[in-house]
């Protein structure tokens, strides 16, 4: 999206509310990214002083931590791009809202052609908008039963990006200590609830420094206690400095994101939601078990 202003002549900043992981670094333009938490006087003057905020892949002000506040004060035009369920329309000024596509960075591509901006998509653009799909799909497994996700997709090939390159970019370029925390989850910490078909991991900070923790290096661990037969919801927990963060992923009908916002504050998609908790991981577990007992009919039936 930045990139696309840049190139309509406007002057545009990527914010975000605090560190994303390594294995997106190479991007284009992601130099250029400020990262709230790490520079919050500088980051807080631009929020104040400019005429547009393009708020991306999230659909409340609440979702975006210690930015909040100073979003709120914003004078400038709030724009929300998202795609996930429930909305907190009043938050913005404006909104492309549109739960039924894979991604934001589906949206933001209609959002180009809506303002006749597609031939500002260069390959630049295009290398952005097709990790947002790829990643958002888990590599086009879920979430993009559309054709239209498809037609995109392939316009944006067609600028001369390389799919196979990139996907090596995000997927192949694990660290040692990711990949050893990865097996100690799935040796060590993997919990089976049959009675909920459920499965948990819980990993303490104490646990995650074991193994030299960096963020992202626990993207997408959630999927293989998923990927179990018989499993049909299946959490991630892991303890923050704050907080404890859960992660949610279902299969078919059954709706984590009504669990994560009903019960953690959280929220997001139908099988892929996220939540906070700020009790002990060990309270935090109990009362996710809790929480399934009050489920566990809409479980069976699914």
């Amino acid at each position: 999206m930045a990139a696309l202003l840049r190139k309509s002549g406007k002057e545009a900043t990527v914010m975000v509310p605090n560190d994303y992981p390594a294995f997106l670094k190479w991007m284009p333009g992601s130099e250029g990214v400020i990262i709230f938490r790490n520079n919050e006087e500088k980051a807080r003057e631009l929020i104040l002083s400019v005429d547009l905020i393009f708020c991306l892949d999230y659909n409340a002000l609440n979702r975006t931590e210690n930015m909040e506040d100073d979003l709120r004060k914003a004078t400038g035009n709030k724009i929300l791009i998202d795609h996930h369920l429930e909305p907190v329309l009043a938050d913005f000024d404006y909104y492309f809202s549109v739960v039924q596509v894979s991604s934001t960075s589906e949206l933001v591509y209609r959002f180009a052609e809506g303002c006749s901006w597609l031939d500002f998509i260069d390959q630049e653009v295009a290398t952005g908008l097709f990790v947002g799909i790829m990643t958002d799909t888990g590599s086009f497994s879920f979430s993009c039963n559309y054709p239209e996700t498809f037609r995109i997709t392939s316009l944006l090939i067609q600028t001369g990006i390389n799919p196979e390159q990139i996907h090596r970019n995000v997927y192949d370029t694990y660290s040692e200590n990711r990949l050893r925390l990865l097996g100690y989850c799935l040796s060590d910490k993997l919990t089976i609830l049959k009675e909920f078909s459920t499965a948990y991991i819980a990993l303490s900070k104490d646990e995650l420094n074991r193994f030299h923790y960096q963020v992202g290096d626990t993207e997408g661990i959630v999927n293989y206690a998923l990927s179990i037969e018989g499993i049909k919801i299946a959490v991630f927990l892991t303890e923050r400095k704050d907080r404890i963060r859960l992660s949610f992923r279902s299969k078919g009908d059954l709706s984590v994101n009504r669990i994560a916002r009903e019960h953690f504050n959280g929220g997001g998609h139908k099988n892929a939601a996220g939540g906070d908790s700020f009790n002990t991981l060990e309270v935090t577990v109990d009362k996710l078990k809790e929480i399934l007992v009050q489920y566990k009919e809409e479980i069976d039936r699914s």
